[in-house]
């Protein structure tokens, strides 16, 4: 198991940038040409969501099935906590916070992944 951590700094408050984060339609844009979804709703994340859908690693190789769970979800603190798992990856555990930022804020992942002998590759 590998734990990759990403900080970025936006130049938006942290509530327009929880807005983004938390959106399906954003997600797609910002993962387009590395991944596609089949099933995935449209809309927000919200409390207690359970999404069962379909990736292609480029849009080229054959849908998998994935899953992701929303174990926490706090839009007043600006935190989610996802679980994820399919397409050859064992464990995904994704959490996220947002924070004020002197430039407007930071978006803080902390992410641990088990996907076997592919866990160098994606962690990369």
């Amino acid at each position: 198991m590998k734990t990759v951590f990403l900080n970025h700094i936006y130049a938006n408050s942290a509530e327009d940038v929880w807005r983004v984060t938390t959106d399906f339609g954003c997600l797609r844009q910002a993962v387009r040409g590395l991944l596609s979804f089949e099933g995935l709703s449209e809309g927000s994340l919200h409390e207690g969501q359970v999404l069962d859908v379909k990736v292609s690693m480029f849009g080229v190789l054959p849908a998998q099935p994935y899953r992701m769970e929303l174990i926490a979800f706090d839009p007043k603190n600006l935190t989610f906590n996802l679980k994820e798992f399919g397409m050859g990856v064992k464990h995904w555990q994704h959490r996220l916070r947002i924070v004020p930022h002197a430039n407007g804020a930071e978006l803080i992942d902390e992410i641990e992944i088990e996907a076997g002998w592919r866990t160098g590759m994606i962690t990369a």
